[in-house]
């Protein structure tokens, strides 16, 4: 029942993603309202306890598992994700990764299929899009989920709605999958503390700089643009969307 409204949104957001004007590389239409979203979302973050670089209380050990677990479950979307870009070398690569993984790997709680240079080829529908031709759109900043493109947001929504694992997983096992998920989320946020203090706290202007920060990581994973150097520090947190 969820499926529909949330395909009729994809289709709006596709049908609005906005052309930068010649000339602009940072296409920010909205950018009042996002730097409300940003107050919030950085008043939020700071709200959380948050360690010195090893996790919410949690020994690396445990932190490994925790997001070893959610990077498996993540596999299957990035392998549909791949076959319809037409990337048959990451379809193969993190097929095999989970295949190994979740069963060798006791569910992704270890990492066998680095050791054997199966390394994660990451994707997502954002990606998908970019491929097909489908424009970034503006940039966004949305609640809780951080910075974010007209493109990718659909992507998000998108990824959630065709997860392969809802279609063979059992509820419970999905459950489990979310919270894991959420739990890797937690443990890269307070392993990102020192990165996200210097954006948001020391920066002059720290909705200019995610944003920057954002924009040339994304682009940069999708080979769109070539900068000598750039980094998200909020990489994993957000899911590089």
């Amino acid at each position: 029942m969820l499926k529909l409204p949330a395909l009729a949104f994809v289709a709006a957001c596709l049908s609005a993603c906005s052309v930068a004007p010649a000339g602009e590389t940072v296409h920010d239409p909205f950018e009042a309202h996002n730097r409300e979203i940003h107050a919030f979302n950085k008043s939020f973050i700071e709200k959380i306890p948050r360690g010195n670089g090893d996790g919410p209380g949690l020994p690396p050990e445990i932190k490994n598992r925790i997001v070893g677990f959610a990077d498996t479950v993540s596999l299957p979307g990035m392998v549909l994700n791949g076959i319809m870009q037409g990337d048959v070398e990451g379809v193969v690569t993190n097929g095999f990764r989970f295949l190994f993984n979740s069963t060798v790997g006791v569910l992704g709680m270890f990492d066998p299929a680095t050791t054997m240079g199966l390394v994660e080829h990451e994707t997502d529908f954002g990606e998908t899009l970019a491929v097909w031709g489908i424009q970034e759109g503006a940039y966004l900043e949305v609640a809780f989920l951080g910075p974010t493109t007209e493109r990718a947001l659909a992507g998000r929504v998108v990824d959630a709605i065709i997860d392969p694992l809802k279609f063979v997983g059992h509820p419970k096992r999905l459950e489990y999958a979310t919270i894991g998920s959420l739990a890797a989320g937690a443990v890269k946020l307070s392993d990102a503390s020192d990165t996200i203090d210097s954006v948001l706290v020391d920066s002059a202007d720290s909705y200019a700089m995610l944003r920057l920060l954002y924009l040339q990581n994304r682009r940069y994973e999708l080979r769109t643009t070539l900068p000598e150097e750039s980094f998200d520090p909020y990489e994993g947190i957000y899911g590089g969307q």
